[in-house]
């Protein structure tokens, strides 16, 4: 019998006894899933919890200037291109964050494409390609004459930091003065050194503010004045803007002179590939990209884990001058990936009526994932679950990843590569395995499933679930399909 039909079944039962019964259910349930996908399932050894991480990026020239703890590292990216054997032709990232895929696949004279929706990621990836282009020298020289003489310090007056509503007070009232004035002094400058210098404050935000980024929200020191929690949050060293800006300014220094180069970064201009990369949703901008246009896909979407990265790069954004309405645009527009996202009922009219109508039949007969999203309704009735817009951003967040598989099934050439990193996520006390039902899409979608790789050690689930459901590790892997040959 359907999984989700016992699970209905059971709604005449109440309490503590419909929960136990109904995740055994979906326990059974996933079990025969991973035992049809069991000869896929390979854990790799080279495969490291720092690698699917930006924890391998901290030394790395360019990538180190901005802390994105969301991406995963260049040497990911160098190790799939080497297994998959792609030395030429077109990349595509449709989740390109600060666009490590881009540049590591541009770096070996791989075209790439990338699709990137929050403007802090936007900023990054455009202010690299800045430096990688002909006014380099330039910019480098702008870097050094500033952190030697230090212009900003002598301005008295500047415009104040445009806040948001959930930034202000972020920082010390002198550290944000001198910020203030950092951004007047680099607005003189020509246009291309203005947005470097600016980018460079960016990239000091946190360690300079009594803030931290933490998933989910962004976590007050206690020095703010902020109460946030029982506890106190002490952050540690609250760093001085000229301090933490000259550190920057000669990070960047040393990775824009020759002599700074690690091997393999910088290139040639001549033997690098082009990066393109386009600002908006990919679930509006897939369906405008030729068919068959691409030779590979390395991405890695944000996870169902109710992270929220409009809150998380607050400070970034008001930086960048974003504004409240355009913050909410931003929340609503990304995948659903937290509790505060909407049904997206614009859906329909992006995509072709065929390919909706694929994805639609694909979500709905997803046994495992349609037991899910029972069982998670109950918990919210029941008042059993600590948010009760889970059920919806999950639900959400899988038939909105059903399409864009979709999408790219259409974009891919035939026998192309589709590379995924995501981890399995657990609500209720319900494990989800994300990694198989996306799987289970793939095939639909025209894609063969040729590995899973699953990494050595997998993730512990929150404290909330441990504190409920008792601790399970969750497995963290890295999906590859390829596209089907007609």
């Amino acid at each position: 019998m359907c999984s989700t039909l016992i699970i209905e079944m059971k709604t005449q039962q109440q309490g503590n006894e419909l929960t136990l019964d109904a995740l055994e259910i979906i326990h059974t349930a996933n079990a025969a899933l991973e035992a049809r996908y069991a000869d896929r399932l390979k854990p790799n050894a080279r495969l490291s919890r720092q690698m699917v991480s930006f924890q391998a990026n901290k030394t790395r020239p360019g990538y180190r200037w901005f802390k994105y703890k969301e991406g995963f590292s260049e040497a990911l990216v160098h190790f799939l291109l080497d297994y998959l054997r792609l030395e030429h032709g077109q990349m595509l990232d449709p989740f390109s964050g600060t666009g490590t895929t881009l540049f590591a696949a541009s770096g070996r004279g791989i075209d790439a494409t990338g699709v990137e929706l929050l403007p802090v990621g936007v900023e990054i990836i455009e202010v690299r390609k800045l430096t990688q282009g002909a006014c380099a020298d330039e910019l480098l020289a702008t870097v050094r004459r500033w952190r030697d003489e230090r212009p900003w310090q002598r301005l008295r007056t500047s415009a104040a930091f445009p806040h948001l509503r959930i930034t202000s007070g972020a920082f010390p009232d002198e550290t944000q003065a001198q910020l203030e004035r950092f951004i007047d002094a680099a607005n003189t400058e020509p246009a291309d050194s203005a947005r470097l210098l600016r980018f460079a404050a960016m990239c000091v935000l946190e360690e300079i503010s009594y803030t931290r980024k933490d998933g989910q929200y962004l976590r007050w020191d206690y020095r703010s004045g902020r109460r946030q929690g029982s506890r106190p949050f002490d952050k540690g060293v609250i760093y001085a803007f000229d301090e933490a800006i000259d550190r920057k300014l000669a990070e960047i220094a040393e990775d824009l002179q020759p002599s700074g180069f690690l091997p393999g970064f910088f290139e040639p201009t001549a033997s690098r590939g082009s990066i393109e990369i386009l600002r908006g949703s990919c679930l509006n901008i897939l369906p405008s990209l030729p068919a068959e246009s691409f030779d590979g896909l390395i991405t890695s979407p944000p996870y169902a884990n109710r992270y929220d990265y409009t809150r998380t790069y607050a400070l970034e954004l008001a930086m960048l001058g974003v504004s409240e309405a355009e913050i909410r645009e931003l929340r609503q527009a990304m995948v659903s990936c937290t509790v505060e996202n909407r049904d997206k009922t614009w859906l329909n009219s992006r995509f072709t009526e065929e390919l909706y109508g694929k994805a639609v039949r694909a979500f709905d007969s997803q046994q495992e994932l349609q037991a899910v999203l029972h069982y998670l309704e109950h918990q919210k009735q029941a008042k059993l679950l600590n948010n009760p817009g889970i059920p919806r951003m999950v639900r959400n967040y899988f038939f909105e990843m059903a399409l864009i598989i979709f999408e790219c099934a259409l974009l891919l050439r035939p026998d192309a590569p589709f590379v995924m990193v995501n981890d399995n996520v657990r609500y209720g006390g319900a494990v989800i395995p994300v990694d198989l039902i996306l799987s289970d899409f793939a095939e639909s979608a025209g894609f063969d499933v040729e590995v899973i790789w699953t990494l050595p050690t997998g993730k512990g689930n929150s404290s909330q679930q441990m504190g409920a459901h008792g601790r399970e590790e969750l497995r963290k892997c890295i999906y590859l399909w390829r596209r089907r040959r007609s």
